[in-house]
């Protein structure tokens, strides 16, 4: 006599299930703006039942990945941030962006510099990880220790500082525009206004052309290094103002082209570890 009972579903489909909500879930919190949020529009922006999104914030507070800050009140637990810098650690390893950025620094005969995203107290930030520049001086830019640390880390200025607040997520954003652009900024810094139209510019285009906006004197190009569909950070060619060609074509071009190999090669990199 045959069997009654119905087939069970394989385990190992029912734990991708709850990872792709659990993911769906921690996505969430980078949507939304603020740090601390309700479950309804935690559940909503997962596009999850309010009672699916409350058992895995609740199965996730024992690990660290989600935290309660009040009654039907969520932030990102203290294993989620140890996640995403395991995961930037392993991005940023070495792939061969010396020899891009050698490469591009001789085409051009440019400052180049690649900058990554990091947070700093709570604010999306950029920092330099590499650099190439041949021949040249970096007292030629003008700047003390002091600036180059505030008006280089700040998202608001620069092509570079551009390129990666296009491509955050509007919460993120928001934290960079409640600061202020920092004082000692160039003469070209963008108003606020100016400087949310030119985020749509970035995107579509993909790259941003900075005058004077760091330092003065300097104009600049930069287009996003990518992992992922997510922003890594950006390459940046810095060059002297009256020197800055009519025609930025080739320029823009060459750093589009660096930028563009260095996120398939950590893509490449992941594809293969993954193999």
């Amino acid at each position: 006599m045959a069997s009654t009972i119905p087939p069970q579903k394989p385990a190992p489909r029912q734990a991708t299930s709850l990872a792709a909500r659990a993911f769906q879930l921690q996505r969430a919190f980078a949507t939304l703006d603020g740090d601390v949020q309700p479950l309804k529009a935690l559940a909503a922006t997962a596009g999850l039942d309010e009672s699916t999104a409350y058992r895995i914030l609740q199965a996730g507070k024992a690990s660290g990945a989600f935290q309660q800050a009040g009654r039907g009140q969520y932030r990102l637990g203290p294993a989620a941030a140890e996640v995403g810098m395991h995961a930037m650690m392993q991005v940023a390893a070495d792939h061969g962006e010396a020899a891009v950025l050698a490469g591009l620094q001789a085409a051009t005969g440019a400052f180049v510099w690649l900058y990554a995203l990091t947070p700093a107290m709570g604010v999306p930030r950029r920092v330099c990880v590499d650099y190439a520049i041949g021949d040249l001086d970096t007292a030629d830019l003008g700047m003390t220790v002091d600036e180059v640390i505030t008006v280089g880390r700040s998202l608001r200025t620069g092509a570079s500082g551009r390129v990666i607040l296009a491509h955050l997520p509007p919460s993120m954003q928001a934290r960079v525009f409640a600061e202020p652009a920092p004082e000692c900024a160039g003469p070209g810094v963008l108003s606020d206004d100016e400087l949310r139209t030119s985020l749509n510019v970035i995107r579509q285009q993909g790259y941003a052309l900075g005058d004077q906006e760091c330092l003065s004197g300097w104009a600049s190009v930069a287009a996003p290094v990518m992992h992922g569909g997510s922003i890594f950070g950006a390459v940046l060619v810095l060059q002297a103002a009256d020197t800055w060609p009519t025609n930025p074509a080739n320029l823009i071009a060459l750093t589009v082209g660096a930028a563009a190999g260095l996120s398939r090669e950590m893509d490449d990199a992941t594809t293969a570890q993954v193999a």
